[in-house]
């Protein structure tokens, strides 16, 4: 395979960072992040091998919600900046060969959108059907809220019109009725929009409660107007991004059970989201990692359904949220809970964890190299939360989801290099104790060769030169060790063999690595020692929490 005929799909290739601007880097001393600070630091992701950055809402808000509660689709946050500098930003990266794509939320918007503002005045509003309305008390629905420590119902009351309104998320965020032809045209205008400006794509937010509840959402309108196949607003979005910028996609937050997740996907014509987080395997990695045993993972990865070949499977082991457990057992989770967050203040909703990877891995960094290992050699598209490089901690202080997401720590020095403000004035407050910014900061560890960012930056390298995880083929080799998950990515006569130990104890095992004759035929690809290979086998002796990454069969793409 050439790497040139796969271009347009480059997102089969990419490393994507997450990051909120205003919590980045702050410019102008107000104590909140900006764009301008943002270009600024386009070449140090550059520099650690990034080529798609993922930008977390930086609409105009009320920011009740971290700026997922939108005044404006089509604005910039004048706290962050302007147009003219986010596309500043976009042509920084462009020319630094990364991606840029942006958070589409079209689930909500603020109660504070023109839109919502006038459809709740009167029931002759024009935008009244933009929202979804009931005019009878609604039954409990105290079990279907996602913040059941703020909400009890997913109706809320509306006194000048005597109405109810939808809302899976808070009160403040009124759910569109994307039934409504009308809002799907806006949507379609507003992914537009933003092509214009040179977004390459969007992640879209909470993709399951509009795709499911399209046949739903519409009852309670005036005129009803539900669409043959709810399935079809993620199609027509699909087409539109194809018509208007062949080279974009959709990264999906589709968190449902194996047997739904092909349909997100198109099925067999892959003609809907492009990409999607597989929360399923992330969920049963840290199951692996908490019991020091890889079945439930080789099982997740097993039980992923086969997608269309310009699809792709999006690996993280952490991001914005909390760290959800909800598709693991009640045992299962317990089990995580444990190991990982004993303490109440470090659970959420009582089904996910307000916690980064190495607090949660008690500082160990052979464990917590391991666990980036092992989210970087699975076969898909590794995605990163920005301070993951360097291993940043959690703010337990801080209320819910915002725990994990403090300011980047630059620098130990004044509010940890992110600001020149003092640190009272911070959008958020700085994680303390063994994690804060004198102990872990970036100008630190960019300039140790024993750092977790020189590991990430390396580990980074040698993924992207693997085209084989993230185009070819997934086997699980078995072994006689359950702590060990080896697995094996092949793509046209070539192939890049993964072995992890997840569990604290050495152990040696031997892999059958069919198509390979002689020991020349594999390459170390993180050149570690203790390769034992004999034809057709390989020996291999790991160490506690070790973990190794081969190419075999072949040159490969890129030669040894």
């Amino acid at each position: 395979m050439r790497t040139t005929s796969t271009s347009d799909l480059w997102w089969k290739s990419a490393v994507i960072y997450c990051l909120d601007v205003e919590t980045f880097l702050d410019t102008d001393g107000d104590g909140i992040g900006d764009l301008n600070g943002l270009a600024e630091r386009i070449d140090y992701l550059a520099q650690l091998g990034i080529n798609c950055l993922w930008l977390m809402p930086f609409y105009p808000s009320p920011d009740r919600d971290d700026g997922y509660d939108i005044m404006d689709f089509y604005g910039v946050d004048e706290r962050l900046g302007d147009h003219g500098q986010l596309v500043e930003v976009i042509r920084t990266a462009h020319d630094r060969g990364m991606r840029v794509i942006a958070d589409l939320i079209i689930n909500h918007t603020s109660d504070r959108h023109p839109w919502f503002r006038s459809a709740r005045r009167s029931r002759n509003s024009r935008y009244r059907d933009f929202y979804v309305w009931r005019d009878t008390e609604p039954p409990d629905t105290s079990d279907q809220v996602v913040f059941p420590d703020r909400e009890q119902s997913i109706w809320e009351h509306e006194e000048r019109t005597d109405s109810w309104y939808l809302h899976h998320f808070y009160r403040h965020q009124p759910d569109l009725n994307v039934a409504n032809p009308l809002v799907r045209e806006e949507i379609l205008r507003v992914i537009g929009f933003w092509l214009e400006l040179g977004i390459d794509g969007f992640r879209v937010d909470a993709v399951p409660f509009f795709i499911k509840d399209a046949e739903t959402l519409s009852e309670h309108a005036t005129e009803p107007t539900v669409p043959d196949d709810p399935h079809r607003i993620l199609r027509d979005i699909r087409a539109f991004l194809a018509r208007r910028k062949g080279s974009a996609m959709m990264l999906g937050e589709v968190n449902v059970p194996r047997e739904e997740q092909l349909d997100y996907f198109g099925g067999e014509d892959g003609d809907e989201l492009t990409m999607m987080f597989d929360f399923i395997a992330m969920q049963a990695l840290y199951l692996s990692l908490a019991r020091g045993d890889a079945t439930p993972l080789a099982t997740a990865l097993e039980e992923r359904p086969t997608i269309h070949p310009t699809c792709q499977w999006a690996n993280f082991l952490r991001n914005h949220d909390e760290l959800t457990l909800d598709k693991l057992t009640v045992e299962e989770r317990q089990e995580v809970f444990t190991a990982f967050g004993p303490e109440p203040q470090m659970q959420l909703y009582g089904r996910g964890l307000k916690r980064r990877l190495p607090p949660m891995l008690a500082g160990d960094p052979r464990r917590i190299r391991m666990a980036y290992s092992l989210m970087f050699s699975l076969p898909g598209t590794p995605t990163i939360y920005y301070g993951e490089e360097i291993g940043m901690g959690e703010d337990l202080a801080a209320e819910g989801r915002m725990a994990v997401r403090t300011p980047m720590q630059w620098s130990d020095g004044r509010s940890g290099g992110f600001s020149t403000a003092s640190e009272g004035r911070l959008i958020q407050g700085l994680v303390g104790d063994g994690y804060s910014p004198r102990h872990v900061n970036v100008r630190d560890q960019r300039h140790d060769p024993d750092s977790l960012w020189t590991f990430m930056r390396e580990l980074i390298a040698v993924r992207r030169a693997c085209f084989e995880l993230g185009w070819g083929a997934l086997s699980v080799l078995r072994t006689d060790a359950p702590q060990v998950l080896a697995h094996r990515c092949d793509l046209e006569g070539s192939a890049v063999v993964a072995v992890h130990n997840v569990g604290p104890d050495p152990v040696t095992v031997d892999l059958p690595l069919a198509g390979v004759d002689e020991p020349d035929q594999i390459v170390d690809l993180l050149a570690r020692d203790g390769i034992s290979p004999a034809r057709g086998r390989l020996e291999l002796a790991l160490d506690g929490y070790d973990f190794r990454w081969f190419r075999i069969g072949g040159e490969g793409l890129l030669g040894p």
